[in-house]
């Protein structure tokens, strides 16, 4: 059994390579969407005088992906405060939307847009809608970044790799129950992937965040509760990127090599059980991309 969903996503060549690496996902078409007249071209679309936007149908595997890790996986790659614009893609042919061909999908992906909302604490421009039209695009449109793998993408290369890491994760830790087992596999597959000079986790023990499986040199055994970056972000329960730890008040050094860091809550029942932490040795390593992809491979562990 097949079904299809609609994603709007800023230049539709990235949109369409990202999907095409989705665990479940049989198809993807890039073309235009909900526009006003009939089988538009690039070059009408690209006046915004059309209404379309460029889209990528998406057709899945619902016994292997789900509608709603779809919506949540589309959430990582775009701006969702962004009208109009996603990266140095500007005009409404590059606004974002998910548009359904099922009624009954709706509220499934408004439970998305919720929890999105709700964790950025901003109203979303996101666009969700019924699919009106969609006309799929010139033939050099498709496959565009297989066809051209220097060619201009708008998602940080990082992101590709961040879905292969997430979709390893989760199998990796299948059905395992035991937590430490399930912190260290997580360590070791993201310093193995991603290459950050340190990566482990903290567990929160009283007042106290004591050190669990990590990988990298030795490291701080105990953080206070506030204090730190990992102290810090359990204080606030939320996630904490800090583009030069020299600048961060308080900053424990556990290693004078660490230039950058971001650190992680995981969150169980309302309260902090422990903090992904991952260092760098350069300054600004890490972003919103790594923020967004860190904390949903964190609700996996």
């Amino acid at each position: 059994m097949e079904s299809i969903i609609f994603f709007a996503g800023g230049c539709f060549w990235g949109v369409e390579h990202f999907f095409k690496g989705v665990d479940g996902v049989l198809a993807t078409m890039p073309g235009y969407a909900n526009g006003t007249i009939d089988n538009p071209s690039y070059e009408q679309v690209y006046t915004d005088t059309t209404g379309y936007a460029e889209t990528v149908r998406v057709t899945y595997d619902p016994s292997r992906v789900s509608l709603e890790r779809l919506v949540k996986l589309f959430f990582a790659i775009i701006d969702p405060l962004s009208l109009n614009r996603q990266g140095h893609d500007e005009g409404t042919r590059y606004r974002t939307g998910v548009y359904y061909t099922s009624a009954g999908e709706r509220p499934i992906i408004e439970e998305v847009f919720r929890g999105v909302s709700e964790r950025i604490g901003e109203q979303l421009v996101v666009e969700l809608e019924p699919l009106r039209s969609f006309w799929s695009a010139e033939e050099y449109h498709r496959d565009y970044l297989d066809k051209n793998a220097s060619g201009y993408c708008h998602l940080p290369l990082k992101a590709f790799r961040y879905l292969r890491l997430y979709q390893d994760v989760e199998l990796m830790l299948g059905d395992e129950p035991d937590p430490v087992a399930r912190q260290a596999e997580t360590a070791a597959l993201i310093a193995e992937r991603m290459h950050f000079f340190w990566t482990g986790f903290y567990r929160v023990s009283g007042q106290e965040l004591v050190l669990g499986p990590f990988q990298g040199p030795a490291a701080c055994l105990r953080i206070a509760y506030g204090r730190g970056v990992c102290g810090t972000a359990w204080q606030r329960a939320a996630t904490i990127v800090v583009p030069d730890v020299e600048e961060f008040p308080g900053h424990i050094a556990c290693s004078s090599l660490s230039r950058s860091e971001i650190v992680v809550p995981l969150i169980r029942d309302g309260a902090v059980t422990v903090v992904l932490d991952i260092d760098s040795t350069e300054t600004g390593t890490f972003d919103s991309t790594d923020a967004v992809w860190l904390e949903m491979i964190a609700a996996l562990v």
